[in-house]
């Protein structure tokens, strides 16, 4: 998304002056689905990349996936490779029948730098296991066995599995047919949106009746926010500051997040950095009716180890 109408959503503030600024699309939705608030273009076509993972799982569930609770927050997670996390991982993949040597998501060491100095010390290099899509990669093949379908080749964007993605894509988002479809950072298929739809779809999740996948997927998340995503990370912080409120982010700047009545909202950071995501998010979310959210979303310019300034919202 370059030279596409990208406007200014923060500045970074050093000393009382703006020594930079992220540019970016942003969508806020009131609950009747009216725009709030618009920055950028964004009706543009982008990636979501791992905020999509809350569909991805609503196509699983559809398709037989028998999880719920903290399983089920875990398949919609970037995860930070923390021992609970990986011990759900495991959980999921022998529910299946699977161990770890299933998983064909992309070897990685665990986002948690306690955690990847801990598996580091005991000798592990990078693994499929504490990669932070395992969770995802493991409800896969877990789908695959609820269905009958061939576990081998699930990420093959042509398999019944990823076809059932799509479609669930195309209805939530309301953007139609993906426009494009690539690899994902884990080696799943990725299909493209807008940031539009990727509000719509939240909002669609976060409202959905008692007993549908949406729902079961919106509960798992407001439940168990540290599954979604670990110790001290954004969206599990602002999760459990939010009464109601699902939340994901994704690589390259994108954050997407609903509350229970339907208000919803969708960020991309043309730069792809997550940094200025705090303060936007939480801005947005104040657009909304959701206040106090100030400490959740500060994002401090250090000088000497020292706050100096702050990565602020510009609207």
């Amino acid at each position: 998304m370059i030279d596409d109408g990208a406007e200014v959503l923060a500045r970074v503030v050093r000393g009382g002056v703006v020594e930079s600024v992220h540019r970016g699309h942003l969508v806020v939705l009131g609950p009747d689905g009216s725009t709030v608030l618009r920055r950028g273009a964004p009706d543009r076509v982008f990636f979501p990349r791992s905020s999509l993972k809350l569909v991805q799982a609503v196509a699983m569930l559809r398709s037989g996936l028998d999880l719920d609770g903290e399983l089920l927050a875990l398949a919609c997670a970037s995860h930070s490779g923390e021992p609970g996390h990986l011990d759900g991982v495991r959980r999921v993949l022998a529910g299946a029948g699977f161990d770890e040597d299933a998983l064909q998501n992309t070897p990685a060491l665990p986002l948690d730098a306690d955690a990847a100095l801990a598996w580091q010390a005991a000798g592990n290099g990078p693994a499929r296991l504490t990669q932070n899509c395992s969770g995802k990669h493991a409800a896969m093949l877990a789908t695959c066995v609820a269905a009958g379908w061939d576990p081998s080749t699930y990420r093959d964007p042509a398999h019944p599995l990823q076809r059932a993605v799509r479609a669930t894509v195309a209805e939530l988002t309301g953007d139609g047919d993906p426009a494009h479809v690539t690899v994902d950072g884990c080696g799943a298929p990725l299909f493209s949106c807008t940031p539009a739809g990727l509000a719509r779809a939240f909002a669609r999740i976060a409202t959905a009746p008692a007993g549908t996948a949406e729902h079961r997927v919106a509960d798992a998340v407001r439940a168990h926010p540290w599954w979604l995503g670990g110790t001290g990370r954004f969206p599990t912080r602002l999760i459990e500051a939010v009464p109601g409120l699902i939340a994901k982010d994704g690589a390259e700047g994108v954050f997407a997040a609903a509350l229970p009545d339907g208000g919803a909202l969708a960020v991309k950071i043309a730069d792809g950095s997550p940094r200025p995501l705090p303060p936007v998010v939480t801005a947005a979310l104040g657009a909304l009716g959701a206040g106090g959210l100030g400490e959740v979303g500060r994002v401090p310019v250090l000088g000497h180890g020292e706050p100096v300034g702050a990565v602020e919202p510009a609207f």
